[in-house]
């Protein structure tokens, strides 16, 4: 693991202590939770953009379309 210093405002650290102490985990312990979840999520709606964009291009083969955009560049 990598350790990390972090500055946090007084009573961002006192709830912060609160929190992990209802969770029964250490302080550090809580922060790579919600690292953990935050990381999960960002990757979940990733995902959830794709499957809602998936197929809205209507202007035949896509690969096609990109190699003729990219023999106009110098």
């Amino acid at each position: 693991m990598v350790r990390t210093i972090i500055s946090l405002d007084p009573k961002e650290k006192a709830w912060l202590d609160r929190q992990a102490r209802r969770a029964g985990v250490s302080m550090t312990e809580l922060v790579r939770l919600a690292i953990r979840h935050m990381r999960e999520q960002d990757q979940a709606e990733f995902h959830e953009l794709l499957e809602r964009t998936r197929g809205i291009w209507r202007k035949g083969d896509g690969l096609s379309y990109q190699r003729r955009l990219r023999e106009q560049w110098p």
